[in-house]
């Protein structure tokens, strides 16, 4: 039999999936196994090894229960970014995984600052100085966990653990590592500078390959425990957000992809390196160029934070709570009835890049309904999409429309208002499975099916079922809001840092 189909691996935060795709970029099969997360501490966001690469084996093994293993060309990996672990010689993991979520460096994001220069260190990696990139972790870790530290034989993000665990070999792909914050995205190699910031040595890290090269085989160890077949290629995949922008063609011009997922990720592909506080210059999954991309912390999450702990909602019990707050939200007018939400609920990255910023619920009244709160909310972060793609578009090359993806793409509600409030068309692709479906096309290159991931992603990519346009009235009163709600931060910022370090000293 001759292999017909890829496999994209999509772990992500809260659950590992494995899809089979065939050479159109449709889904044939998939499997699925959830992730738990822990949060031990005030900001402190991890999750066991173990339960990655258990999640990977379930995932796996559910699916080639439906599909032959011989019809497998090759497998590849998209990954939740900026997630990491530490291990010892033998490869056993030191401590828990610390999550992108994670808060708990913040000291270190300003003393790397410091000895590097921000700028430098904004020009070097494509991110400024910020709390996510595992940089700052991997300094905050050799400082208060030295005993942990000094028995790292290894570091290696979510790819890289998922890479050695099929294939036995410590690499990861360089779009996987560019997140990191210790790359230099413009020579696609580990910078020693910013390595030296970290406190870590070269060796301590996986080998580099690119997106759509085979990395190794899949070992008979981990043939037995996921249903693959021992000597199925592993290719380089790249970020979930990377990932995504393939999956979602970004090649096309005048498009970026907007995935409404846990964060609301955004990002426009380009030839050129570019750098600007707008925006994360991150490398693409392709052979050459750059993701330009935006991201706001909490997307979905934030839903699903106000379902549960505002609106005390079970959606397990109730399932029908969320159409039924989006019915209620509708019948709300554009502007929340005077109500605004800034979504800093987990910090800031683009395009304050502020750790302590915090979200911002402005102008309640005893007047207000959970329908408010709920529209409010998605308007928030229609609005902070549309100021970030605004300053991208005017920095880089235009942006005519979104290609959206995500469980927040299933709002008919949301689309249409980040439609208006951008004043760009959203396109609902066929496939909401953009990151895994990114992966595969990394996989169809590596399989040789194409010659580069560009053709592959024009090839597979999923078409539009169904285009939200602004509308011209709307639009025009999202625009005045728009102007409001820009003014709001900066004016609050101040403040905000005050009582953010007010409460750590109550802490």
């Amino acid at each position: 039999m001759k292999p017909d189909l890829v496999i994209g691996i999509d772990q992500s935060t809260t659950a590992t999936k494995a899809i089979a795709f065939d050479r159109r970029g449709h889904i044939v099969a998939e499997g699925r196994a959830s992730v738990p997360l822990s949060n031990p501490q005030m900001g402190w966001f991890e999750q066991e090894v173990a339960d990655w690469t258990g999640s990977v084996a379930v995932s796996l093994k559910q699916l080639m229960r439906k599909v032959s293993k011989d019809r497998i060309a090759a497998v590849s990996i998209s990954n939740q970014r900026e997630s990491f672990a530490q291990f010892d010689a033998k490869g056993h993991a030191l401590r828990p995984g610390t999550l992108w979520l994670d808060e708990r460096a913040h000291v270190e994001v300003k003393e790397i600052a410091a000895e590097v220069g921000a700028k430098r260190l904004h020009e070097i990696s494509g991110i400024p100085d910020d709390v996510t990139p595992c940089r700052t972790r991997c300094r905050w870790l050799s400082k208060n966990m030295p005993k942990v530290w000094s028995k790292t034989a290894k570091t290696a993000e979510v790819h890289g653990v998922v890479a050695r665990f099929l294939t036995g070999e410590w690499k990861t792909s360089v779009s996987s590592a560019s997140p990191m914050g210790l790359l230099d995205a413009k020579t696609y190699d580990w910078s020693d500078v910013l390595l030296k910031a970290a406190r870590l040595t070269r060796a301590q890290l996986p080998q580099l390959v690119a997106s759509g090269e085979v990395m190794g085989v899949v070992t008979e160890a981990a043939a037995k425990v996921t249903g693959l077949k021992a000597g199925t290629p592993v290719v380089a995949g790249g970020g979930d957000g990377q990932c995504a922008g393939a999956g979602a063609n970004t090649f096309l011009k005048g498009r970026a992809y907007l995935n409404l997922g846990t964060a609301a990720v955004s990002g426009s592909y380009g030839e050129a390196y570019a750098v600007d506080p707008s925006f994360r210059s991150l490398v693409a999954v392709g052979e050459t160029g750059f993701s330009y991309e935006t991201a706001i912390r909490t997307g979905t999450y934030l839903v699903t934070w106000f379902v549960d702990r505002m609106f005390h909602q079970n959606p397990a019990k109730n399932p029908k709570i969320f159409a039924e707050l989006e019915a209620e939200a509708k019948a709300v007018p554009i502007g929340s009835r005077g109500l605004v939400l800034i979504p800093y609920f987990s910090g800031i990255m683009t395009p304050y890049w502020d750790a302590d910023g915090r979200g911002v619920l402005a102008g309640l009244s005893g007047s207000h309904t959970r329908a408010d709160i709920y529209r409010a909310l998605m308007e928030g972060i229609a609005l902070e999409q549309a100021m970030m793609t605004n300053r991208v578009a005017a920095v880089t090359t235009p942006i005519d429309h979104f290609a959206i993806v995500g469980g927040g793409s299933k709002s008919d509600l949301w689309c249409q208002i980040v439609a208006d409030a951008s004043g760009r068309d959203v396109k609902r692709l066929e496939t909401p499975e953009a990151s895994a479906l990114g992966a595969g096309m990394a996989a169809a290159k590596g399989a040789g099916w194409f010659k580069t991931v560009a053709a592959a992603s024009a090839a597979m990519s999923g078409k539009p079922v169904k285009t939200f346009r602004p509308r011209t009235k709307e639009s025009k009163a999202y625009a005045e809001l728009l102007s409001i709600y820009q003014d709001l931060w900066p004016q609050m910022s101040a403040w905000n840092a005050r009582m953010q370090e007010f409460a750590r000293r109550q802490a």
